[in-house]
């Protein structure tokens, strides 16, 4: 007989090959050894994958069919090869998810830490199919108490957790490998721990556990998830495209892992209430938090909310296994929140369906199109317009009393209003009242320019395509992922320019973005350090409890911790005219240089002036502005993230204009400008409309709003 100490270890299952003599040696031992029983599997799955429809070729016969021994049940199963096998287990995942899709999830390997809630977690990983590989980690034992939320049984306990996870997905797929560290995860043993991972979910108990853990992730640029079983929360943190972003999104602050060591269940407790929040707790988890030490051992855990979590994870990892946008932050899925909003369901009535944007299609056709020209990009969402619409025609003026000093001469306004006068063309063409289009220099009283547009019974669909796209643009300031774009998607984003009789001069090349970030660093600098722009730049930023109608919502910049204590710092007048003083300051272009490394392109919008009009005349940039609207709205069809770089010399026509702007800088600027215009080639007879930044990033954070449109439906 075969000794038992040869057929596989206490958590792993002895996958045997009898065309292999050792193997078959093995096989004849437990044949001989009583008490083991066989059972042979092959003949009810032949038949279940011969009812698949449209089966795979798994290249497999009977001699990949393997002999399975579990040692923890004496039993050995036999089985089809495992891409036979796994072929059918997961053919009901389609097409949640395609074949495709579970060969590219089949080559993560994922760590789980903690093996209560982390049991449920992998059990989840393992029976989607979305991972090739597990590494398990829990010191502890399982005790009755545990059963409440571990699925497992009267027969485990004693057992260590991990044991009693990886058993139980052996016995789902033996052909899936998992690792168990049975000892847990300490501070010596947290880097060897996530190496050669590539996400972890950590679910443990220890403070200073879940920081280490983190702390290792960050250092191999890992993503990591954590649930926590009290009203669906669910944690992101995707060190792998942030390495600098602060462990637990920063609300631990500096805390280190060893004050955080050996604390009681009583200790622990502010720290969950500053990770988990306060206001945020359910009543019931926040009661129950009370009462530990007193009434309870420790705090509750629902079955139910952990199987909850552990579809939230594995959701969480699919998105990341397959290259889809999830960002870091946190996000509840809040099951009884969601029963309190029980409604009856929409009846289908056959009628079509209302436009997808329904925040913003309420009102009349003239409304929707007042709200989307209300949607368009300004420099600083300022909006720099007044809109009306009447039955025949919709006017967009420009509001010179919204300018600031960078917006000389209103060019950037006009820019603005050319771009808003392009998304109510859009929506037009959608609802098929397009007409006629112009732009009227000092018709309103007041205002050098306004745009107009003429209702008639017209369309044009390629304008009425970019309707939904017009009303979903938004600025995305998140750090590039890097990576080419390619030609033909310039090559339509050119074409987009040209359409509304602008040029596109893009840099797509490495020293070519290197040589740009330089630039518009140093522009940054000079905004910084001018007094004037200083105070109007941040005079366009709305905080946390401003009105965020207008402006740039702080949280839109994407910042990093650093960033957001150099922004701080930023925001002082005298610590600005300290760094003028010294001619230093030149980390204040970081966050420009930092952004436009990431990215994949710098494009300019470019124009010739009409030789029969004044010099800098306005309707040249609005007809400009309509091309940036077009332009952005394709590259975000392109599935790029668009962020407006503003340098100071940007709507600058003279060195007389550089010297009114700002007088310390005048000269730096005028060198700055001739550098920008010799990256991008722009002949001397062009002027610039505006400058892009094009990467490919996560998904922006928040969205920008808008002031309501008098007489319209607004919301957004």
């Amino acid at each position: 007989m075969v000794g038992e100490a040869d057929l596989g270890v206490e958590y792993r299952p002895l996958t045997l090959d009898p065309s292999d003599p050792d193997d078959e040696r093995a096989l004849a031992g437990l044949r001989a050894t009583p008490h083991i029983e066989f059972n042979d599997l092959r003949g009810l799955l032949a038949a279940e994958f011969g009812r698949l429809n449209d089966p795979p070729d798994t290249g497999e016969g009977a001699y990949d069919d393997r002999w399975v021994y579990y040692p923890w049940r004496r039993s050995v199963l036999v089985l089809p090869g495992p891409r036979t096998f796994r072929a059918i287990r997961l053919d009901r995942n389609r097409n949640k998810l395609t074949r495709a899709e579970q060969d590219r999830l089949s080559t993560v390997t994922v760590g789980v830490v903690g093996q209560s809630v982390g049991h449920a977690i992998a059990y989840t990983l393992a029976q989607e199919g979305v991972c090739g590989a597990l590494r398990l980690a829990d010191f502890d034992e399982l005790e009755l108490s545990n059963l409440n939320r571990v699925p497992a049984t009267l027969f485990d306990i004693a057992v260590n957790k991990a044991i009693v996870t990886a058993r139980r997905i052996a016995e789902l797929d033996p052909y899936l490998p998992v690792e168990v560290r049975g000892g847990g995860v300490d501070a010596e043993t947290a880097d060897d721990f996530v190496d050669g991972l590539g996400i972890v979910v950590e679910e443990c108990d220890s403070l200073d556990i879940k920081l280490l853990i983190r702390e290792s992730a960050r250092r191999r640029r890992l993503p990591l998830i954590m649930e926590t079983s009290d009203r669906g929360l669910l944690d992101v943190e995707r060190f792998d495209l942030e390495p600098d972003r602060a462990p637990f999104h920063g609300l631990l602050g500096d805390t280190a892992a060893e004050q955080l060591r050996g604390l009681s269940t009583r200790d622990k407790a502010p720290y969950v209430v500053g990770l988990l929040g306060a206001r945020d707790l359910s009543a019931r988890m926040a009661g129950s938090l009370v009462e530990v030490g007193e009434t309870l051992n420790s705090w509750p855990q629902l079955s139910g909310d952990v199987v909850l979590g552990a579809a939230s994870v594995a959701t969480a990892i699919r998105r990341i296994g397959l290259g889809r946008p999830l960002r870091s932050g946190r996000t509840r899925v809040d099951v009884e929140q969601a029963l309190d909003a029980l409604a009856d369901p929409e009846i289908d009535t056959g009628e079509c369906p209302a436009d997808p944007e329904s925040d913003d299609q309420a009102g009349t056709t003239t409304d929707r199109i007042l709200v989307c020209a209300q949607r368009a990009p300004s420099g600083g969402n300022i909006q720099p317009w007044s809109l009306h619409s009447a039955p025949q025609e919709t006017r967009i003026t420009l509001e010179p009393r919204y300018t600031t000093a960078m917006d000389i001469g209103c060019r950037g306004s006009a820019v603005a209003v050319g771009a808003a006068l392009y998304n109510a063309r859009v929506a037009a063409a959608a609802y098929d009242i397009l007409g006629t289009h112009e732009y009227l220099a000092g018709t309103e009283p007041g205002s050098p320019l306004t745009a107009v547009l003429r209702h008639g019974n017209g369309t044009d669909p390629v304008l009425a395509a970019d309707y939904p796209y017009a009303l979903a643009r938004e600025t995305n300031r998140r750090l590039g992922y890097g990576g080419q774009i390619p030609a033909t998607v310039l090559t339509g984003l050119a074409a987009a320019a040209t359409a509304e009789g602008a040029r596109m001069r893009a840099v797509a090349d490495s020293p070519g973005i290197r040589a740009m970030a330089a630039v518009l660093a140093e522009s940054d600098r000079i905004r910084y350090l001018t007094p004037l722009l200083h105070r109007e730049m941040f005079a366009e930023m709305r905080w946390p409890g401003d009105d965020l109608t207008d402006g740039i919502d702080t949280r839109s910049l994407e910042l990093a911790p650093d960033e957001r204590v150099a922004l701080q710092i930023g925001r002082r007048a005298d610590v600005m005219a300290q760094l003028h003083s010294w001619s230093a300051g030149a980390a204040l272009g970081d966050y420009a240089r930092d952004r436009v490394r990431s990215s994949s392109a710098i494009v300019a919008l470019t124009f010739t002036d009409d030789p029969d009009a004044e010099p800098g005349a306005l309707t040249g940039y609005a007809r400009a502005g309509a091309a940036v609207a077009r332009l952005w709205i394709q590259a975000q069809r392109s599935g790029l993230a668009v962020q407006p770089m503003s340098p100071v010399f940007l709507f600058s026509r003279s060195r007389t204009e550089l010297a009114a702007l700002s007088p310390a800088y005048a000269d730096r600027l005028s060198t700055l400008q001739g550098r920008f215009l010799e990256i991008l080639e722009v002949p001397e007879q062009d002027s610039v409309a505006l400058v892009l930044r094009l990467s490919y990033a996560a998904a922006a954070s928040v969205r920008s709003r808008r002031r309501p449109v008098p007489g319209a439906d607004s919301r957004r």
